[in-house]
């Protein structure tokens, strides 16, 4: 999206624009009133009505429009620093802002959240076999496949590469239900992976592996969270892929 911002040079035109219009119209009606007035009593009626029609145009033809365009630059500029440019998913920065959140809420409210960490199977051969373009197709499907699937207030992103990740908030107050929530979670982004894809006539296949870290049952922050998941992830990996592991502390 294009952003025109008014120019010095446009907001001096139009603000000359409206006090020379309203300054003239002014002088016109001062001109055909039936009754004299002194020098003093029409130059403090011609302030107050130049005021009164000026005020508002200078509002709706310059303000208002800078002050929208200054908005919408500022929000897209937000929106730019927080999203990956590629799948218009949360990037990194993002995701570990709102994992942070996440985390201190299912502290607070005693109620289990989940992250889970997905890595694509088989996403170097279709780079390799079909170049970059194939690949960047495949991201943005994934993407759109993930964002479609989960809760609107979870968040789906994008770490780089071919990693992404869901963070599910408020899953169950039952660490086991809570577990079985995720697990299920996990199984259907899996299955949405396993789709083909179909790129300028090629049908395209890659999986996914997936490593859950289990939120709430202990204090963390969002590095520490990521790393018990990517563990549980390389885990998945290690197990013929194509599956989900949760994290275990066992492992520690």
């Amino acid at each position: 999206m294009i952003i025109e911002l008014l120019s010095t040079k446009q907001v001096i035109i139009r603000i000359a624009a409206i006090i020379a219009s309203a300054e003239f119209l002014i002088m016109l009606v001062l001109r055909i009133v039936p009754f004299e007035m002194n020098a003093i009593a029409e130059a403090v009626l011609d302030v107050m009505l130049l005021a009164t029609l000026s005020t508002p145009a200078v509002y709706l033809w310059v303000i208002k429009p800078f002050v929208n365009a200054r908005d919408d630059a500022l929000g897209q500029i937000s929106h730019l620093a927080f999203t990956d440019a590629l799948t218009q998913l949360a990037n990194r920065r993002h995701v570990l802002k709102h994992l942070e959140r996440v985390l201190a809420s299912s502290v607070r409210h005693k109620i289990f959240g989940a992250l889970l960490v997905i890595d694509l199977d088989g996403f170097k051969r279709v780079n390799d076999d079909f170049g970059h373009d194939a690949g960047d197709a495949v991201l943005v499907e994934i993407a759109t496949r993930f964002r479609s699937s989960i809760r609107t207030e979870d968040v789906a992103g994008r770490m780089g590469g071919d990693e992404f990740v869901v963070m599910v908030d408020h899953l169950d107050v039952d660490e086991p239900q809570a577990k079985d929530k995720s697990l299920r979670i996990a199984e259907k982004l899996i299955n949405l992976a396993n789709r083909p894809f179909d790129f300028n006539g090629h049908v395209l296949h890659v999986g996914a592996s997936i490593g859950i870290c289990l939120l709430g049952s202990e204090r963390l922050d969002a590095v520490e969270a990521l790393n018990k998941a990517d563990m549980a992830m390389y885990r998945a990996k290690k197990s013929g892929k194509g599956c989900a592991v949760l994290y275990d502390k066992s492992w520690e």
